[in-house]
């Protein structure tokens, strides 16, 4: 496994016939068709390899059965396991379009709308299926040959497949589907020609066809040569194979969210100084970034220098970049507090900033007291009790129906995180992709295809600015809207493995609502609030 120590993406896709349509798996009677025009939930499919043969594939349903086909070509979509009649053979073809052969009864599959079957004895057009991914469309990319990332190289103007870690934006790469193919965009917009070099519109030279081998995604252009690195930086580009062997494979793996930290003396915090951490840095390098690495179980966080080490809790609450595999010590809480974060380690203590810069994990509590206020002063003023009685406990005074939490906060123990390596901005929630609203100002949440919006970072706060160079902004309805001429604060919070939550300035999540719509006047976290990016 490569040092970043990541794992592969699955690869999950939609089947696109013929026809223009996607297969699809339906909620009820496990029934299967070509009847979807878009890409969503119904319509993704999980591919398994069989762990004796690697040629042998299985495709699972978003309901997790399995595609199979009978002695008769009846197709059905009810397997809850791996048996005989699930076993599949992808077999490509020149045009990128994959034949699905049954391997029991070595006949294909195809059809449209409700008529599907898998009994054809050869391959025609309506056998044909090709392959659209559902995956987040930005991950770091693998050479499987020379166990290295690719990232843009800005003194060479290329992409080059030569570091042993995908460190900072340069690694991050975007995935764009267009008419069946892939475009290849660096994290400054340009797109991947086939002749190594970096193009600021997209066309037929940047337009690649995804091929799979053994797991592995290989890259055809449209000379139908296969994309390599070449030389001894790894220069990304077509070569002279037509047949993709090792060194035109590659991994997609997901990128995790890098981030710089600045504690309330105004400096990052930093490892130049040595293994122990201390925010006494004016300069953001790789040395003041880290690797944000959320466990899926405990939503607890690692955190991950650019040499591949954890902090670590050591001796009398110290915080050191030490550790070189996860353990209880290198797992923190991160607490959200509005625009700034606090972080806990294993002691049950939270980390704070000592006038020198060092981090210790001494502190008992976040500089956070909660204290109850009214609603109104003429909620206190009701319930003063009259003149003559003793002096009033004015915790009693105040009833939880009208009062609310503030926290009070000491600096020492607050940080302020920003997320550096998501300046293209592509959002995933459980019915689809965030996109402009054809018909409105508003923003869609349930698209099949993305938008990419540009993130940027501002004491704390975010600004999010559409494709059209207007902000995101929450208006008096709710509604997320995408054609402000200022930019609104929007705070994000990193909660889960893969997924963020928006906070709008009004301090509610935002929410993709029944119809798709995008709003902002979530007054609780749920599924519906929580965003792949």
């Amino acid at each position: 496994m490569p040092a970043n120590g990541n794992r592969p993406l699955k690869l999950q896709f939609g089947l696109i016939n013929h026809e223009g349509r996607y297969l699809t798996a339906e909620t009820f009677g496990f029934k299967v068709n070509a009847s979807a025009p878009s890409l969503k939930k119904k319509q993704i499919w999980t591919l398994e390899q069989d762990s004796q043969d690697t040629q042998i594939v299985y495709l699972r349903s978003h309901l997790g059965r399995y595609l199979a086909s009978d002695k008769d070509g009846k197709v059905t979509c009810e397997a809850d396991g791996h048996n005989s009649d699930c076993r599949f053979l992808i077999v490509a073809q020149s045009d990128g379009r994959w034949a699905l052969q049954s391997e029991q009864h070595l006949r294909f599959f195809g059809g449209s709308r409700d008529y599907l079957s898998c009994f054809a004895q050869v391959i025609t057009d309506a056998e044909l299926w090709a392959v659209h991914l559902a995956l987040h469309p930005q991950a770091n990319l693998l050479s499987v040959a020379r166990k290295r990332y690719a990232h843009l190289s800005m003194e060479d103007g290329e992409i080059a497949v030569d570091v042993n870690i995908p460190w900072g934006v340069a690694a991050l790469l975007t995935l764009v589907y267009l008419d069946g193919k892939y475009c290849l965009k660096t994290c400054d917009g340009r797109f991947l020609s086939n002749d190594g070099k970096l193009l600021t519109q997209s066309g037929k030279a940047t337009a690649y066809t995804l091929e799979l081998k053994c797991g592995k995604l290989a890259f055809k252009d449209c000379e139908g040569k296969y994309l390599s690195p070449m030389g001894p930086t790894g220069t990304l580009r077509s070569g002279r194979c037509s047949k993709p062997g090792k060194d035109e494979l590659f991994d997609l793996e997901e990128s995790h969210p890098q981030v710089v930290l600045m504690a309330a003396n105004r400096r990052y915090v930093s490892i130049r100084q040595g293994v122990s951490l201390a925010a006494n840095q004016e300069d953001e390098t790789d040395m003041e970034t880290f690797q944000m690495e959320i466990d899926k179980e405990t939503r607890k966080c690692t955190f991950r220098t650019s040499q591949g080490n954890y902090w670590a809790l050591v001796a009398h609450g110290g915080i050191q970049s030490t550790a070189t595999e996860v353990s209880a010590n290198t797992m923190f809480s991160v607490e959200w507090c509005g625009q700034k974060v606090a972080l806990k380690a294993n002691n049950g203590k939270y980390i704070c900033t000592k006038k020198n810069g060092q981090l210790l994990a001494v502190s008992d509590s976040a500089g956070k007291r909660p204290v109850c206020f009214p609603l109104s002063f003429s909620a206190l003023i009701t319930n003063l009790p009259p003149p003559s009685s003793p002096a009033p406990d004015l915790r009693q005074l105040v009833s939880p129906r009208v009062c609310h939490h503030h926290l009070l906060s000491g600096e020492d123990e607050q940080l302020t995180l920003k997320l550096i390596n998501r300046p293209m901005l592509i959002l995933r929630g459980e019915n689809g992709f965030i996109c402009h609203h054809r018909n409105s100002n508003t923003l869609d949440a349930s698209r099949s295809i993305y938008d990419i919006f540009t993130l940027q970072f501002n004491n704390g706060a975010y600004h999010i600015k559409g494709v059209d160079g207007r902000f995101w902004y929450v208006n008096s309805a709710g509604l997320v809207c995408s054609d402000g001429e200022v930019p609104e604060d929007f705070s994000l919070e990193l909660l889960e493995h893969g997924r963020l939550a928006i906070r709008g300035r009004n301090g509610k999540y935002l929410h993709g609502d029944q119809g798709g719509t995008l709003k902002g006047d979530g007054l609780s976290l749920s599924s519906s609030a929580l965003w792949e990016y």
